[in-house]
């Protein structure tokens, strides 16, 4: 079975990620490799930020072993020169973040050096060459190169921006590069092709070093990736899609349901990399949209970003990520069911996940309402004390509460129900 090697690839990223993740955490700390807390940040203590070079390592490892990987070894002499491509821009992107990291560059250096990555990719072989949507359009080179760059410079920037709770890039990369896995391999299996083989071993590698990182990345983080890590997953992403993308023929897929082939699962190639990073688009275009009017540098950092949202909403830090995680198993899993079942059970598995998924999201606001609700009710004075009124009364001055950080917390919200009951002020 080929996926034995798969996983082997995997399992190497993983341990390796894993010890250079505990090596760098106690290198950083005897040294002091870490930046003062920004204003925006959610952690309240220093913590080191160099996690994607243990990531990267494990990257390496993985690619040296399966270079001597028999079964693999094909990928090799048939991708020779975009594997190198892939590994050059890897490197560019790691030491330009561990620059950021600990000495904080401007948005114009950092955006030079990530086109610069994509641009390495792109003559590298790796880059678009048709674009399959439901037919194959074929543009000129300069166009596709465009597209490439513009492409991987977009997703990288994508997972950068939502790298902002522990735990949150390095989930959301194993669950959406876990669907992504499955769609390359069983396509490979079924139909045969060799050139799903980089996009299938791409993705393994990135799932270990993902995984092998995690335990030092969960809440409570002791090591965070940084810029560093965050463009790493997302260039790695960004690569195994365009490989797929770039070379196949729409109406060849005939996964699970031989010999069907309707324009639906003809477009999984495009629509599956796009679902599975819909929300750190979505995080993305808001952030930019927001500074731009502001006429600020859509580089530029702040504080309102979808997982500052969800915390200023009441949910907590895990609560945060594990909603993250749900959206992204929504988005991933149900656009690859439409490769296995009939049309209609996934769309309602998409349709009922982003229903429920949508409760978890807003529960904190009914509870939220409930207690400013019973606070206006409340005598000044009687049930709460002044300053509980203010931050909870009026209702709306709620949003503006959020913008300025002095949102209740959650706690805060429990103990001002707690008061009313006491007092006898419900409703």
């Amino acid at each position: 079975m080929r996926i034995i090697f798969y996983v082997l690839v995997t399992a190497v990223a993983a341990l390796v990620s894993w010890g250079f993740s505990l090596l760098i955490l106690k290198l950083s700390h005897r040294f002091r490799l870490y930046p003062k807390i920004r204003s925006r940040d959610v952690h309240t203590r220093p913590t080191p930020r160099l996690g994607g070079v243990a990531m990267f390592f494990g990257v390496l490892a993985a690619f040296g072993v399966a270079a001597f990987i028999p079964q693999l070894r094909e990928v090799f002499s048939n991708s020779h020169a975009e594997i190198v491509a892939i590994i050059a821009a890897a490197f560019i992107i790691v030491v330009m973040g561990v620059v950021d990291d600990i000495w904080d560059l401007d948005w114009l250096t950092k955006l030079a050096g990530q086109i610069i990555a994509a641009g390495v990719l792109a003559f590298g072989g790796v880059q678009f060459t048709t674009l399959p949507i439901g037919v194959l359009i074929v543009l000129g080179p300069f166009q596709l190169l465009v597209i490439t760059v513009f492409t991987v410079v977009l997703v990288m920037n994508a997972l950068n921006f939502i790298d902002g709770l522990d735990g949150l890039v390095v989930g959301v990369a194993i669950i959406a590069n876990g669907a992504f896995f499955v769609y390359t391999y069983v396509q490979q299996s079924v139909n045969n092709i060799d050139y799903f083989n980089l996009a299938a071993l791409v993705t393994a590698v990135l799932i270990g070093a993902c995984i092998g990182f995690l335990p030092t990345n969960f809440h409570p983080a002791k090591l965070f990736m940084g810029d560093s890590g965050a463009l790493l997953v997302g260039l790695l992403m960004v690569v195994s899609a365009i490989s797929v993308t770039s070379n196949i023929d729409p109406g060849y897929v005939t996964i699970g349901r031989i010999g069907h082939s309707d324009l639906l699962v003809a477009n999984i190639p495009i629509i599956l990399p796009f679902a599975i990073l819909v929300i750190p688009l979505l995080d993305f275009g808001l952030a930019v949209l927001r500074r731009v009017r502001a006429g600020k540098s859509p580089f530029s950092a702040d504080r309102k970003h979808l997982h500052h949202r969800l915390l200023d909403m009441g949910h907590t830090h895990l609560h945060a990520v594990l909603i993250f995680y749900s959206w992204t198993s929504v988005a991933s899993i149900g656009v690859l069911s439409f490769l296995f079942i009939p049309w209609w059970l996934s769309a309602t598995f998409i349709v009922i996940g982003l229903i429920v998924t949508a409760g978890f999201t807003l529960a904190p606001l009914s509870k939220r309402k409930r207690v400013e609700a019973q606070v206006q009710s409340a005598e000044k004075g009687s049930a709460v004390d002044d300053d509980a009124i203010a931050r909870l009364d009026p209702l709306d001055a709620a949003a503006d509460s959020v913008a300025v950080g002095i949102e209740p917390t959650e706690a805060e919200a429990d103990v001002a129900l707690g008061r009313l009951h006491e007092k006898g002020a419900t409703t």
